[in-house]
């Protein structure tokens, strides 16, 4: 199926994800879409176009603007937020309100949420919730939002192309509409579906580093992968484990802070436990870590599903999380 850069904006409202999607498209299937998608806004989309994005949306509980350069996202961003309009009362919508500015002020961009599906009572607990993360964990958090709203919305996109019969599109707000109505009854459970022995676009298991110190991506830092290489045991606290640990690959943080391919690109990956290491002392001499190990398990359940191991630094102190 053949779309436009109109109608990737649509879904998506970076300049560079709509242009790279036209590049890597025709796709055949929505799956195929999907798939060249994620691909596209976390490895080739920067900074600058996950803002430009994030920019595109009306805060929670407001319309969006008459003069808004996507009018179908304009529609479709209007029937996702129409759950939380109309669980919301006057008190509620005014405290959404205030939030929001709260939000916006300490973050610098909107408060980003997959609302389809839900109440204003949740979303007010999402945002209350987030506002106390580190801004360069928030950034992170906003960018996953988007793409579970990307993929709701692709969904629309593909629904919107076969009611007109799989043809090159001049879609109508009627059509649009119709598949904004279906896609709210199944949108609230786009964000929790598996995905399940789908062909990969990138590495089972990925990383990047940000400077907290600095407020930006942490560049040339090398990042080594390993696994555990006995299947009868598993590496324990105290214990000296050093030759058991076998080599997966290992490469250097670009100007975005993410390191390049660090294992062979797999479907399924294997169970077991993995350890990923920054040489972070040669990045900061004078700072307290000479490097930086994180272990952690990937359980049988989990082969099919993406790791994202990011490491969030400073001179004194760091931290980590599960991204996706």
């Amino acid at each position: 199926m053949a779309f436009d850069e109109k109608d990737w904006l649509a879904c998506c409202g970076s300049s560079k994800f709509a242009r790279e999607m036209v590049l890597a498209g025709p796709f055949s299937d929505h799956e195929k879409a999907l798939a060249a998608a994620k691909d596209t806004w976390f490895n080739k989309v920067d900074v600058n176009g996950w803002l430009e994005a994030f920019a595109a949306h009306p805060e929670i509980g407001q319309s969006p603007s008459k003069t808004h350069k996507s009018p179908t996202s304009a529609q479709w961003g209007k029937g996702e937020q129409s759950t939380a309009l109309a669980t919301a009362d006057d008190s509620t919508l005014q405290e959404l309100y205030d939030w929001n500015a709260r939000y916006k002020k300490k973050f610098g961009f909107v408060f980003l949420i997959f609302a389809s599906g839900r109440s204003t009572p949740e979303i007010l607990a999402e945002i209350k919730r987030r506002y106390h993360n580190r801004p360069i964990v928030e950034f992170e958090n906003a960018a996953q939002e988007q793409m579970k709203i990307t993929e709701l919305r692709l969904s629309k996109l593909f629904s919107v192309d076969a009611v007109a019969g799989g043809t090159t599109k001049t879609s109508h707000p009627t059509d649009v509409s119709k598949a904004g109505d279906r896609m709210s009854i199944i949108g609230g459970h786009l964000s929790t579906t598996k995905e399940t022995k789908q062909s990969r676009t990138r590495p089972p298991i990925t990383t990047h580093i940000l400077d907290l110190a600095r407020g930006s991506p942490a560049s040339d830092i090398e990042v080594r992968l390993e696994t555990w290489g006995n299947d009868q045991t598993r590496p324990l606290f105290g214990q000296i484990d050093s030759g058991l640990w076998k080599l997966l690959g290992s490469s250097s943080t670009d100007k975005d802070g993410r390191s390049g391919q660090l294992m062979n690109m797999v479907d399924a990956l294997n169970p077991g436990v993995y350890r990923i290491s920054f040489n972070t002392g040669k990045y900061n001499p004078d700072g307290f870590f000479p490097y930086v190990s994180i272990v952690f398990e990937v359980r049988e359940s989990q082969k099919w599903e993406h790791f994202h191991v990011p490491l969030l630094l400073s001179p004194f102190s760091f931290s980590t999380y599960r991204g996706s």
